[in-house]
């Protein structure tokens, strides 16, 4: 069995990831970490998640920086559900063993060390991890995750966003002159576990936030190699995020031609649904799902695509056991289509 630790257990995407590590049939569950001024340290997993109870006795661990590398020497896969900070400061200590380190924080996601104090509020101080890292779209970067030591999972909006339209990108569809414009609604899990007036469920009404300035727009810029027009909304649901997603084609390209085109694309991804009608957050909801929908309109060469997922399953914790998978040679579905069946 391959031994597995979660730090930041104790938060929405923590806790998917122990529910998910604890019934890979390939995967243990090694250990359970916060930071040391935690809260949520030296209490049970089922205490803090009463849907754990059938894991009750693993304790979550407060732990300090002087520990890391004997986690790291004594565990085969490490899973950060960290705070950006954190996992940009632990990760150098938790790298060079045999442990593999998955960050599910945006600390190794960018390429430019700038980006960071513009969008994340700290100075990055470790740009060749960042040169080190592959990104862990499980879908489009497979062959590169399968051979990686530091693997950073996607935000959650960028993976709704990037499985819509990079295979628009990648087979050159796209009109080079015309931004594609990104709205997207996530769910109040989106803003994690710790209480605040802003993303209190009997506060929050619809709305966008983050115009034109949201952490995520130059995460789907950069992979997506172009530019993009991108704006978040808070929805009154707990989890799932829709993206509708408007672009201009080249001149030519028909229905038909996308239809093959995403087919062709996605035809080895069983994770990717794709739908006869425009998605909903109800079908992804609890699922390790993206669906997909798109409506080519013609007569002006515009494309409509919905893409929905549960932000903190493919958003987050099952894409991250999507990556373990691909790293380790599994079926990339192994241990997250179970519960489902």
């Amino acid at each position: 069995m391959v031994k597995t630790v979660i730090f930041g257990a104790s938060g929405y995407t923590g806790a998917e990831l122990v529910k998910l590590v604890s019934q890979h049939p390939k995967l243990t569950l090694n250990g359970l970490y916060v930071s040391p001024n935690s809260l949520d340290a030296d209490k049970d997993i089922a205490e803090l998640h009463p849907g754990l109870s059938h894991l009750k006795g693993h304790k979550v661990k407060a732990t300090a920086a002087h520990e890391l590398v004997y986690i790291a020497k004594e565990n085969d896969v490490i899973l950060l559900a960290t705070p950006h900070e954190a996992s940009h400061d632990w990760t150098a200590s938790l790298l060079g063993s045999n442990a593999v380190v998955y960050d599910l924080s945006a600390a190794f996601r960018l390429s430019d060390t700038n980006a960071y104090q513009t969008h994340y509020g700290f100075t990055h101080q470790h740009s060749e991890l960042l040169a080190q890292a592959t990104y862990g779209l499980a879908e489009h970067f497979a062959n590169d995750i399968a051979n990686a030591s530091l693997i950073a999972l996607p935000g959650c909006y960028p993976t709704a966003s990037l499985m819509a339209l990079m295979p628009l990108v990648d087979a050159n569809v796209l009109c080079q002159s015309t931004l594609p414009v990104i709205n997207a609604t996530s769910g109040v899990s989106g803003a994690g576990r710790k209480a605040s007036l802003a993303n209190s469920y009997c506060e929050v009404s619809l709305q966008a936030y983050g115009v034109f300035t949201h952490r995520h727009t130059p995460e789907i810029a950069q992979y997506l190699n172009r530019e993009v027009i991108f704006t978040p909304h808070l929805g009154n649901f707990k989890r799932g995020i829709l993206a509708t997603i408007t672009a201009k084609l080249t001149p030519g390209v028909s229905q038909a031609d996308i239809d093959a085109l995403y087919t062709a694309c996605y035809a080895r991804c069983p994770l990717i649904r794709f739908q006869s009608k425009p998605t909903r957050v109800d079908d992804v909801a609890n699922t390790p799902f993206c669906d997909l929908y798109w409506q080519v309109q013609a007569s002006n060469n515009h494309i409509i695509i919905t893409s929905a997922i549960d932000n903190v399953l493919k958003g987050a914790a099952s894409q991250a056991i999507q990556c373990v998978n691909l790293r380790n040679g599994w079926d990339v579905t192994t241990g997250l289509l179970g519960a489902l069946s």
